[in-house]
């Protein structure tokens, strides 16, 4: 069922790329410019390939929002990796030490090998 949703999904977002790159140019993107200013002009009506693209946007939007719940229906409390079997973290074995220390941590705080002299 996801993967013919995903399939619509991706032919929605085609079509709707394509729908987009076919209209024509009015010069009045976000406001600016094109119109003659007349305040009772109001908005011309709809074109066919405005109806178009208004209807492919609320489809891509719907198969969105489904492609969400199918997603959360089939999510598990349980990490991928836990799935695929490989080790986490957790259950990775320790790393060497390196040589002449006991371990990767910083000296203690009350420790002064590493404190600059003392200046005279």
């Amino acid at each position: 069922m996801q993967n013919v949703v995903l399939i619509v999904h991706l032919l929605l977002a085609l079509s709707l790329i394509g729908v987009v790159w076919g209209q024509r140019s009015e010069g009045g993107g976000l406001g600016i410019g094109g119109g003659d200013g007349a305040p009772g002009a109001g908005r011309p009506p709809l074109t066919a390939m405005a109806k178009l693209t208004w209807a492919l946007a609320v489809a891509f939007i719907a198969t969105s929002l489904t492609l969400t719940v199918i997603a959360a229906q089939q999510s598990a409390t349980t990490s991928v990796l836990d799935r695929l079997g490989t080790p986490t973290p957790a259950s990775a074995p320790a790393l060497p030490a390196l040589p002449g220390s006991d371990s990767l941590l910083p000296p203690p705080v009350t420790d002064d090998s590493l404190a600059p002299p003392a200046a005279d």
